[in-house]
């Protein structure tokens, strides 16, 4: 039996790992890294550190790999259909690699690692991508896949302005900026939206901005840290502003928010 663990690692701060993310890491005999450029440095130093700090004294191997590239512009983007074929065609790429990476670094009665940022449940593909790969392995029972949870952006968002994401008696929907742009739903009053790259919360109807306040988080749990909040069209400039330095300086960007109607209310 060859164990593949994906240990979610939090938001960007090393002490978000859970206790029992740590004993995960004890017993792992190797770990996997999925390189994704010189632009995440950062993630990578984190990596490091929490190696650091938790396997001081090694005792696992490293094994690195390019990510594989994904188009992400253009007609595909705002197409769902297109949207969808391209994610399709990347993931079972990326079912690929992985699967030569597994079955060439991990020996019989091993266990594996991948470090999952946030939470392995929500918008990670990692558990997606090995159910996928174990299934056409020539010995599926060989393998076995265990989830530990992880601190997401979602919850250290939260955490960061003191928020409670739930009202009484109502649904908080998470979602992704492409799913927003042009407007929010109607049936729902309190929307976490990640994996935003285009400011989809700035090109809301100006009767939804005019109704909505904003908490906003980037980098959150790193000294990089920036947030802001108020009535989205207060601060929308603000964090659009905000977001372009980010960007410009470090040449990427995390970041989640909440959008939230009615603000006053419990």
């Amino acid at each position: 039996m060859r164990t593949v663990l994906a240990i979610g690692i939090g938001a960007g701060d090393p002490d978000h790992l859970t206790l029992q993310a740590v004993e995960a890491l004890g017993r792992t005999d190797v770990v996997f890294v999925i390189d994704k450029g010189d632009e995440k440095d950062d993630l990578r130093a984190l990596r490091e550190e929490i190696l650091r700090r938790h396997r001081p004294d090694g005792g696992y191997r490293l094994v690195e790999a390019a990510d594989l590239p994904r188009e992400r512009s253009g007609p595909v983007s705002a197409d769902a259909d297109a949207y969808r074929d391209v994610v399709v065609d990347w993931q079972d790429r990326r079912a690929a690699l992985y699967r030569d990476l597994l079955t060439a670094n991990l020996a019989d009665d091993e266990c594996g690692a991948f470090l999952v940022w946030g939470d392995p449940s929500l918008y990670d593909g990692t558990l997606r991508l090995l159910d996928g790969v174990f299934s056409r392995m020539p010995d599926p029972d060989g393998w076995r896949v265990e989830s530990v949870p992880g601190i997401s952006s979602v919850a250290a968002l939260a955490a960061a302005h003191r928020l409670i994401l739930n009202r009484v008696g109502r649904p908080v929907l998470i979602t992704t900026g492409r799913r927003i742009e042009g407007g929010l739903p109607d049936d729902v009053d309190d929307v976490v939206v990640m994996l935003d790259g285009r400011a989809a919360f700035s090109t809301l109807p100006p009767e939804q901005s005019a109704a909505l306040h904003v908490y906003w988080g980037a980098y959150l749990g790193t000294t990089d840290e920036l947030l802001v909040s108020g009535p989205l069209d207060q601060v929308c400039e603000q964090i659009v502003a905000a977001r372009d330095e980010a960007r410009e300086r470090k040449g990427w960007i995390m970041d989640t928010y909440l959008l939230r109607r009615n603000a006053g209310e419990r």
